[in-house]
């Protein structure tokens, strides 16, 4: 791996700061292009942004379809990207990739603060139920305490990707092949009363109808489930049925990209706290992304 920064990859990284007017840490962003080298040149890009207080004023990158037998978050130690831990959180990773096929894997980082997550992808014919990674040692108790929960509701059978935020220390389940039953109004009511968060308002209710994607954030903090996101993908997200936030709309009238059409990911995220929308805006694209998304219900 070629340990230099690719600068095309950081300009355009300081040109989407600029635009939503966050001031980009070059020194920060560039120690993390080096880092990961040449493993990032046929990488996905995605831009991120959120309304949510704990990402308010910020910008998160994030690189996908890193090649499946790098560990990045051992490149992140080996280059003083983040501290070393003796959380469980350090140890999840290396347990989730000696157990399990690993189709590729991802990094986010923060244009101000630097590294925050690792993702891990399953193999498309091999995605893993939540039974199974349950019982690694390093897996929050949450995702085990939930089990029932989310297999009553039919999301469990398959896990499609792990994020894990090492900055946050929580972890997110993405269930690939949710059921489209899931995302109606009286079921998804349902499920968020059951993991004891608020009840979904009525745009959420709307825009979960054109929805693809349900994942689950848990802590070791608390066996409770900390947040749940309902995720569509969509060429022009102000189409959806529900208006997107002005922060967000203005950021996507004048994203780059470089992909054909401009694919993006709106998502809803209901927390304690209330409801928050992210979306994360694809500037370097491959097709095999979208298949990795939107895993078909074969059930």
């Amino acid at each position: 791996m070629r340990d230099d920064a690719d600068p095309a990859d950081l300009s355009i990284i300081e040109e989407v700061s600029r635009l939503v007017g966050v001031e980009c840490s070059s020194t920060t962003v560039r120690s993390i292009l080096s880092a990961y080298g040449d493993t990032l040149a046929q990488a996905v890009l995605a831009f991120r942004v959120a309304t949510s207080k704990r990402n308010a004023g910020g910008l998160d990158c994030r690189f996908t379809m890193l090649p499946p037998d790098l560990d990045p978050y051992a490149v992140a130690l080996s280059h003083g990207l983040i501290e070393a831990t003796d959380h469980p959180v350090g140890s999840l990773l290396g347990e989730l990739h000696a157990g399990f096929p690993i189709g590729f894997s991802g990094i986010d980082f923060g244009v101000v603060g630097g590294f925050k997550k690792t993702w891990s992808f399953f193999p498309l014919d091999d995605l893993k139920p939540l039974s199974e990674l349950v019982a690694l040692k390093s897996m929050p108790a949450g995702a085990a305490a939930n089990l029932d929960l989310f297999t009553r509701y039919g999301v469990a059978g398959k896990v499609s990707l792990v994020g894990i935020d090492y900055r946050h220390r929580s972890v997110n389940v993405y269930f690939g092949a949710a059921p489209a039953s899931v995302f109606r109004p009286e079921v998804l009511t349902s499920l968020l009363k059951e993991a004891g968060l608020p009840a979904p308002s009525e745009r959420l209710l709307r825009f979960a109808t054109g929805a693809f994607g349900i994942y689950a954030t848990l802590t070791w903090d608390s066996p409770k489930v900390e947040r749940i996101t309902i995720a569509a993908m969509t060429d022009d997200p102000l189409s959806l049925p529900v208006p997107v936030e002005p922060d967000i709309a203005d950021f996507l009238k004048n994203a780059p990209y470089r992909t054909d059409g401009r694919p993006s990911v709106y998502a809803i995220t209901v927390a304690p706290g209330g409801e928050y929308h992210k979306l994360q805006s694809y500037y370097r694209w491959r097709p095999q992304v979208e298949t990795t998304l939107l895993v078909p219900d074969s059930r």
